[in-house]
């Protein structure tokens, strides 16, 4: 037992060692805007015709598409409010996402946001009832 926690203790070592200053600012910099916390400006490129597609500017967060050739942007408008975007990629057209002001962010800690009111789901029911 005590081995264990010994190895175990000298892996997360390891793996907190190998990470760099610009590491822990990248990811904690990421998940400030996946909480709709920085301010991005988001560019769509076509690269053969050297045109810009489409611009959204906001509190946005970048996030997978429903497969490898497409993105969503999901933006807060308001409180309560969203929007979400999503633009399909191709051999011609990519986008630049630009983070627009600079934040403060640690580089010795990760940021952990933990929201206990997402454990209990907003439940909609739908019945087979003419209701």
């Amino acid at each position: 037992m005590k081995k264990t926690a010994i190895a175990i203790t000298l892996a997360a070592a390891t793996l907190v060692a190998g990470c760099n200053d610009a590491d822990v600012a990248s990811r904690n910099l990421s998940r400030a805007a996946d909480n709709f916390e920085i301010n991005r400006r988001i560019v769509f490129y076509n690269g053969i015709t050297d045109r810009y597609m489409l611009e959204i500017q906001g509190l946005c967060s970048i996030g997978s598409g429903s497969s490898s050739k497409s993105i969503t942007v999901t933006c807060k408008t308001g409180e309560g409010r969203f929007k979400k975007h999503q633009m399909g990629l191709s051999d011609n057209v990519t986008y630049i996402s630009e983070q627009l002001e600079s934040e403060g962010v640690s580089t010795v800690r990760y940021r952990v946001v933990f929201k206990p009111e997402a454990i209990v789901p907003d439940v909609d029911l739908r019945t087979s009832g003419n209701t």
